[in-house]
């Protein structure tokens, strides 16, 4: 059989009863369309959130207080864990291939400034704190002094708070009250939005030992360590560990670096990713029932065409590509139509909702379309070989 009859013969079908034709293409379009849609809402959170994690900066390794492994039997009064200090981080900022150490912790106080009060985020940063991460200082600079006690009382400020509180004034050298303490405006951070839930504009950076007596905390909440970006991430977690095993006598803290908790993250998205395009493609296996019967009937309608394509020499491997085909064009017709009703359904909505993550994965709509028509593929074999096996004769009598 020639392409062209193939296609002649495939097409009339499709044109004589168009109706039925696209009611059965929709319900695969459906399913396709509920695919792209979810999986589009899903690397969309998957992008925004490697995207907001990654905002902190690269090549950081956070050493936190407490070991998070289970271990066995009960240790007694040596199973508590003793606070991360300021001595920690010195220790630590003298370790090959490490560049900066930020001790860090976070809480919240009131803020107050010529009569104007705001409760806001406090966080007690190292120095150094605007060089590992990237958030910049718009004006002004952080201050010099070292991570130790005799940190003088100078704060940086949100841009927010620089707004609330001095109505955009240059608040650089103006004395701001910190839960009671007065702190000198050293500088004004970068507009930086939220990272994680967490408002960067409306929270202020103080040094790290100005925090723990401001909190009224007996240590610091981590140590982030940022290393050079040609060093493995794996040799500096094991010059971390043994300094600080030498440090408390033991390992009674927590190693994280940013390179696993990204991987960790990106391998819980894909999975979110891949349930929710699953949960999608259960709405194909309706598009499959609706294939199954159009084609079911289309060979009860068409015996007598079929038995005289066979009288007129047409083999059974012919007729069975003919049903086929049929089969796999409209599932691949239905499964374009989804394509373009998903993508213009999420974009849409990215239009309407610009805070909505949506990004569509065009290996996902690659993977739904040959999905498509592997479902018409599947759908049609039965419904074509009973055409490729009907007896020449007994079709032509069914006329």
């Amino acid at each position: 059989m020639y392409l062209r009859d193939l296609i002649t013969l495939t097409s009339s079908s499709f044109l004589t009863y168009r109706m039925r034709s696209f009611l059965t293409g929709l319900g695969i379009a459906i399913g396709i369309a509920a695919v792209i849609l979810l999986t589009s809402i899903g690397e969309g959170l998957h992008q925004f959130m490697l995207a907001e994690f990654s905002q902190f900066g690269t090549n950081i390794i956070s050493v936190q207080p407490g070991k998070t492994q289970t271990q066995g039997g009960n240790v007694g009064i040596f199973g508590s864990s003793r606070p991360l200090t300021l001595e920690d981080a010195d220790a630590l900022r003298r370790l090959p291939y490490v560049e900066y150490v930020i001790p860090g912790l976070v809480g919240n106080a009131e803020v107050r400034y010529e009569g104007r009060t705001r409760r806001t985020m406090v966080l007690g940063e190292g120095r150094d704190f605007g060089k590992a991460f990237t958030m910049k200082v718009q004006s002004g600079s952080f201050w010099t002094d070292e991570d130790n006690e005799q940190a003088r009382a100078q704060a940086v400020i949100g841009s927010k708070i620089q707004q609330e509180l001095y109505g955009g004034r240059n608040p650089l050298g103006s004395w701001l009250r910190i839960g009671g303490q007065r702190y000198r405006v050293v500088g004004v951070m970068e507009s930086k939005g939220q990272i994680l839930g967490m408002d960067m504009d409306d929270a202020l950076f103080i040094p790290a030992a100005r925090a723990m007596e401001l909190l009224n905390r007996p240590g610091l909440m981590e140590v982030n360590v940022s290393y050079r970006a040609d060093v493995p991430a794996d040799t500096v977690v094991r010059l971390i560990r043994a300094r600080m095993t030498e440090m408390h006598g033991r390992e009674d803290f927590t190693i994280i670096s940013q390179e696993q908790a990204l991987e960790v993250l990106s391998s819980v998205l894909d999975i979110i990713t891949f349930a929710v395009a699953a949960l999608g493609g259960i709405s194909l296996l309706v598009g499959a029932v609706g294939i199954l019967t159009i084609m079911t009937m289309a060979v009860t309608e068409r015996t007598a065409e079929i038995g005289l394509l066979r009288a007129l020499g047409a083999r059974e491997k012919q007729v069975l590509t003919l049903f086929l085909s049929e089969a796999m064009i409209l599932s691949a017709l239905g499964g374009l139509m989804g394509l373009i009703i998903g993508v213009g359904i999420s974009q849409g909505l990215h239009l309407l909702f610009p805070a909505l993550p949506v990004h569509t994965p065009w290996l996902y709509a690659v993977l739904a379309e040959l999905t498509a028509v592997t479902i018409g593929l599947a759908a049609g074999v039965a419904p074509a070989m009973r055409a490729a096996r009907l007896d020449p004769v007994e079709a032509l009598h069914a006329e």
